[in-house]
C-alpha cells in the first residue's frame, strides 16, 4: 500500500476534456487555483476522452504518460481539475506513488489555510469531513482491517467502522457548534432589522474585487490580494449615505464547481446573502469569460436561496479594458439602477454607485430634531420604533430632545399620529 507523504507542493496538473471541448479559461483558473493552494506547478497534462475511465478516470495510456511526468518532474502531487470517486484516487495513487487530489479536495485545502475566524475554521473542518466520509468506503484498504491481539480476538470493529463512527461524532458535534453559531447571527439580524438598517450584500466569483470595493465604499481595512479565496470570512460595515445608511456585507466568493460540502458548510455565512434587500453582484469586466462567470454565481445564489432578491450589477476593473472604460450608470426598462460601471481600485464611478445604493435601498431618510415634553412618552417610543435614534438627551424641564432619522413616509404618520408635533419638527442648520 502507498503510504501518503504528509508534505509535499511540487505539483502536475491535470485537466481533460471529457465529452466536449472545456472553456479556453479552466485550465488557467485552475493553474490558479493550485498557486492559492501553495503548489509550485512542475507540469502540466491535457487531453480528451468520449468518458471517464472507471478506474483511473484518465486511462491506462494516459495514466502511464502521467507517471513519466511525475517522475521526470520529480513531483509529489497530481492535482486534477475534475471530481475523482475514491476507488480513482487510490488506483491513481498506488501508479504514480504520489498523493492525488481532486478540484474539490483543492479547494478545500485553499479554505483551510485562508479561514481565520472561529466560525470559518469550524466550517472548512465540517467540509473537510463531510468529504472526508465519501472516501472511506473503498478509499483506503487499511481502514478494513480487523482489529486484533491478545485480549481483543473475535468479531470485534473493523478500523473502517470505527473510523466512521468517529467521523459521524465529529460530524455532529460541528454541525451544533455551527448551529449555535447560526442563533446568534439570527439575533443579530433582528436587531438590525428593528434598526431598520437596510443590510446589502456583496456577492460574485472568487477575485472580482469584491473586498476592495468594499474598503473603498467603508475605508476598511480588509484583506486584499490578487488570489483566489483571499478572504473567506464576512465582514459587515455600517455605510453612510447621503440620503442614510445601510449595512454592507463582504461575503466569500464563488467559483465554478464549488464543492457541495463547502456550499453546505458556508450556508451560515452565506445567510447575509440569503437575508440582504439588495445584492450587489460584483462582475469583473475585464474577464473575457464573464458570461460565464455571472452564470456560475448565480448557480450558487439560487441554491443557496438568494434567486429572488434584487441585484444590482457592478461591472469593475473598467480601468483594464482596452481603451480604458468610462463609469456610467445604465438602468432597467422601469428606470432603475441595473448595471454601474466602476474602477474599485482608482475610484471611478464611486459616485455613480453610492447613488444607486441610495435610489435602490430606499434608504433617503430625513434628519430632523424634535423636543418631546414628559408626558409624551408614547410618541418617545414610536420614534425608537421606526426612526433612527442618532441622540437623546434630557431636557432641563423634563421630556427629551432627540437628533433622529427616518423616512418621508414615517415622518407623514407621526404627524398624521400627533399633528402638534408637525410644527415641533426642525432642521437643524
Amino acid at each position: 500500500m502507498f503510504e501518503r507523504p504528509r508534505v509535499g507542493e511540487r505539483a502536475v496538473l491535470v485537466q481533460l476534456d471529457v465529452g466536449s471541448p472545456s472553456e479556453p479559461d479552466r485550465l488557467e483558473e485552475f493553474r490558479l487555483l493550485a498557486d492559492a493552494a501553495g503548489a509550485e506547478v512542475m507540469a502540466e497534462l491535457g487531453g480528451s476522452r468520449s468518458v471517464p475511465d472507471p478506474r483511473l478516470y484518465i486511462g491506462v495510456g494516459k495514466a502511464d504518460e502521467l507517471k513519466q511526468l511525475v517522475d521526470a518532474a520529480g513531483a509529489e502531487l497530481a492535482l486534477f481539475n475534475h471530481a475523482l470517486s475514491p476507488g480513482q484516487e487510490r488506483n491513481l495513487e498506488r501508479l504514480l506513488q504520489c498523493r492525488v487530489v481532486d478540484r474539490t479536495g483543492l479547494i478545500l485545502d485553499i479554505f483551510a489555510q485562508r479561514a481565520r475566524s472561529f466560525e470559518g475554521k469550524l466550517q472548512v473542518e465540517l467540509a473537510q469531513l463531510r468529504h472526508l466520509s465519501t472516501r472511506l468506503v473503498r478509499g483506503w484498504t487499511h481502514l478494513e482491517r480487523q482489529k486484533g491481539g491478545i485480549g481483543l480476538r473475535g468479531p470485534g470493529e473493523t478500523q473502517l467502522e470505527t473510523d466512521r463512527r468517529l467521523l459521524g461524532n465529529r460530524i455532529a458535534l460541528l454541525t451544533r457548534r455551527l448551529g449555535r453559531i447560526e442563533s446568534q447571527r439570527a439575533q443579530g439580524r433582528r436587531a438590525r432589522a428593528k434598526a431598520e438598517l437596510p443590510v446589502v450584500s456583496l456577492v460574485g466569483y472568487t477575485n472580482a474585487g469584491k473586498s476592495t470595493l468594499f474598503n473603498r465604499l467603508t475605508q476598511s481595512g480588509v484583506l486584499v490580494a490578487d488570489q483566489l479565496f483571499a478572504t473567506l470570512d464576512p465582514t459587515l460595515r455600517r455605510l453612510e449615505l447621503p440620503e442614510g445608511r445601510i449595512l454592507l456585507a463582504d461575503t466569500v466568493g464563488f467559483v465554478s464547481e464549488l464543492p457541495h460540502e463547502l456550499v453546505a458548510a458556508f450556508r451560515a455565512t452565506l445567510e447575509e446573502a440569503r437575508n440582504a434587500s439588495l445584492l450587489i453582484h460584483v462582475v469583473d469586466a475585464a474577464a473575457p469569460q464573464h458570461a460565464r462567470l455571472m452564470a456560475d454565481v448565480e448557480m450558487v445564489l439560487e441554491e443557496i436561496g438568494s434567486g429572488d432578491i434584487r441585484r444590482l450589477e457592478v461591472w469593475n476593473k473598467i480601468d483594464l479594458l482596452e481603451g480604458r472604460g468610462e463609469a456610467r450608470l445604465d438602468r432597467d426598462s422601469e428606470g432603475l439602477p441595473a448595471r454601474v460601471w466602476v474602477s474599485a481600485r482608482t475610484g471611478q464611478g464611486m459616485d455613480l454607485l453610492v447613488a444607486a445604493l441610495g435610489e435602490l435601498t430606499g434608504v433617503a431618510q430625513v434628519r430632523r430634531r424634535l423636543a418631546l415634553g414628559p408626558a409624551e412618552g408614547r410618541s418617545r417610543a414610536w420614534l425608537y420604533d421606526h426612526a433612527t435614534i442618532l441622540s437623546d438627551e434630557p431636557l432641563e424641564t423634563g421630556g427629551w430632545d432627540l437628533d433622529l432619522m427616518l423616512d418621508p413616509a414615517d415622518l407623514e404618520r407621526l404627524v398624521a399620529r400627533d399633528p402638534a408635533l408637525g410644527p415641533r419638527l426642525r432642521v437643524d442648520s
